[in-house]
């Protein structure tokens, strides 16, 4: 059959599964496992697209379509598996699935034909014969955990290719332990519960809970965790076992969970029974197995119509679990592509930073950190005059960041000027009191006039360095923040420029610390042009009442004059004062300061040291663009 394009996949879906039911009479070959079934070939190329992303390792980036199997210990896991997969996996007490094992199906249409491979890590083995399996599996949790008790999240795949398997791929994950025993890790349980959370909380998986039919199904932690990232059960199925272990009477309430009367799963219940210890220890075939199977389902008072309705038996678990995993497949294909795409887009941004090539020739060493140290410097200057949209501060542009701290000096004073208008009549009856000669009213008395100008003028200087010290520090934090773009990848040189940010920091801050003390210094002396404070003093006057002018109010109109001037230089003065030594010199000076580096020739080669956590940080950018871009072109040639 032809591979679907990715227009005709939905519609190709649904057909091949609406017809996807076994018969109930499985013809059943006596073999080592009968399961050889005559699947359409289409679902193949679904199977094992996603096979091939899992391998490529892109289940690290994105989730992918999965059948996850749960359980807790001695739930029956294993025998539904070596069922389904037709190889003894390991058995024994306590965990004996240390590692995820995905387990790769795949139905071959040709008898009598087994092949198989394990992988994890670097390591690739071919597996000759079914009875090799459960060694290798032991071998490679071993290899992975070494004789430590505790359990790895690195994956093992077992790939089996044979006649009597179904086209399925599964994950089976550790059994749920409630607590340690013998020399366990005293946390194993959660050790397992977070490692099994990791896989089954994704929405692409569905998760196979694996349940005794003799245990309280309420209870079983399995199916706890299940609803707890499955809330809704739309991506849970599940799977009771041992049915012939349960009392006599208790069977109507067995009955009651399959029919989804106690907990409700959207995609049901299945009931299947597998080998027992006892079967193993007699060395019962698996066909032997699946025909006794048929026969206890056939027989069974209560569980009879299951093998009818096709929910019972393992050849009808394998159809189903088919069934889902290309519905799922083809459901999360549209999505899986657009998550492809955005991940492997924001990878390439993020490997621009690191997609330089170190010159290793000292002719070509200085030219390199010369358009290094320009770029960076460049950037700052771009940012100071306001070009550079990018950059910000708490989600602000920079530039509208330091508009808004000069905004809230002028504001400052406004309060300032408000706050001596309230204040007038007060102190200058005080000052009357204390300075009035013998002139008549009216005549306003010079030095009380001053001694109000200097006492207001002297409370604005510490709001003033005050927002200087701001200016500095927003400046300084985000010339921080752009030496690190620049530099991140050099340590030595983020180093070296990160100090003299600092440095030249303080410097041009005690600069403009001293020329705006200086400034109000000179704001001491009271003066002002006759026709600039005539005017202004002659506008406030005639907005004034009309009434006789007392000293009082005819002392308010001059200090009010008075203190309108010099609040309209300061608003201008001290904004342009922090502008030019933060913002236009500090930047200047960096850069020369930087270009002084390359004077330094026996430090050159320091300076391209990379840190180790930029070399990994490449190396896990190149990897992932690496399997994202595999990942891109095979869904590109699946159609």
């Amino acid at each position: 059959m032809e591979v679907p394009s990715c227009f005709q996949v939905n519609e190709f879906a649904v057909s091949l599964l609406s017809n996807f039911v076994l018969p109930v009479a499985w013809e059943v070959k006596i073999m080592d496992n009968p399961l050889s079934t005559q699947f359409d070939q289409g679902i193949r190329p679904c199977i094992d697209l996603i096979d091939s992303l899992r391998a490529f390792g892109v289940d690290k980036d994105i989730g992918l379509p999965a059948i996850a199997v749960i359980g807790d210990q001695s739930s029956g896991k294993s025998s539904v598996l070596e069922a389904l997969s037709g190889v003894s996996l390991p058995r024994g007490t306590g965990i004996v699935t240390r590692c995820p094992l995905e387990m790769k199906l795949k139905n071959v249409k040709k008898d009598d034909v087994w092949k198989g491979k394990i992988s994890y890590g670097n390591y690739t083995n071919e597996i000759s014969s079914a009875a090799r399996v459960e060694g290798e599996i032991i071998q490679a949790q071993n290899t992975i955990i070494g004789n430590r008790l505790g359990i790895s999240k690195n994956l093992i795949s077992l790939e089996i290719e044979s006649s009597n398997v179904p086209d399925l791929t599964m994950i089976d994950l550790p059994g749920i332990a409630r607590v340690a025993v013998g020399n366990q890790p005293h946390d194993i349980g959660d050790q397992i519960k977070k490692l099994i959370k990791l896989t089954i909380q994704k929405k692409e998986t569905i998760n196979l809970v694996v349940v005794p039919c003799n245990v309280d199904i309420a209870t079983t932690e399995a199916l706890k965790m299940a609803q707890e990232v499955d809330p809704s059960g739309d991506r849970t199925l599940g799977i009771l076992t041992k049915p012939d272990l349960i009392d006599k009477g208790t069977e109507v309430s067995v009955v009651n969970v399959m029919q989804n009367m106690v907990v409700e799963l959207k995609k049901g219940y299945m009931m299947v029974k597998c080998r027992g210890q006892k079967d193993i220890n007699n060395q019962m075939i698996m066909s032997d197995a699946i025909l006794k199977e048929k026969e206890f389902f056939e027989g069974h008072e209560h569980f009879g119509h299951l093998l009818e309705e096709g929910k019972a038996g393992i050849p009808c678990l394998a159809a189903r679990l088919t069934k889902e995993l290309v519905a799922q497949i083809t459901k999360t294909l549209p999505e899986l592509r657009k998550e492809v795409e955005r991940k492997l887009d924001e990878s390439l941004k993020s490997f621009k930073k690191y997609s330089y090539v170190v010159p290793t020739s000292d002719t070509e060493k200085i030219p390199f950190i010369i358009e290094k140290l320009n770029q960076f410097c460049t950037h700052l200057k771009r940012l100071t005059s306001g070009e550079e949209p990018q950059d910000k501060i708490n989600g602000m542009r920079y530039i509208t960041c330091i508009r808004k701290e000069f905004e809230d000096w002028k504001l400052i004073l406004s309060d300032s000027e408000t706050k001596v208008q309230e204040l007038m009549n007060d102190t200058i009856n005080k000052y009357e009191a204390s300075y009035r000669g013998r002139e008549l009213p009216g005549f306003v008395n010079y030095k009380t006039f001053e001694s109000l100008i200097k006492n207001e003028l002297s409370q604005l200087e510490r709001p003033a360095i005050e927002k200087l010290k701001i200016v500095t520090e927003i400046t300084k934090t985000i010339f921080m923040k752009i030496a690190e773009q620049h530099f991140s990848a050099f340590c030595h040189l983020l180093k070296i420029a990160k100090v003299k940010i600092a440095t030249i920091a303080q410097q041009q801050k005690c600069e403009a610390e001293k020329l705006l003390q200086n400034q109000f210094k000179v704001e001491t002396v009271v003066y002002s042009q006759d026709s600039h404070y005539s005017k202004t003093f002659g506008k406030l006057r005639s907005q004034g009442s009309s009434k006789n002018y007392a000293s009082i109010q005819e002392m308010s109109f001059h200090l009010k004059a008075y203190f309108k001037i010099v609040s309209s230089l300061l608003a201008d003065q001290i904004p342009k004062v922090i502008w030019c030594y933060i913002l236009n010199e500090f930047s200047d000076k960096l850069w020369v300061e930087m270009l002084q580096i390359i004077q330094e020739k026996n430090c050159i080669n320091k300076y391209f040291l990379e840190d180790e956590d930029t070399q990994r940080e490449r190396e896990t950018l190149k990897c992932k663009i690496d399997r994202l871009r595999k990942a891109q072109n095979s869904l590109l040639v699946f159609g």
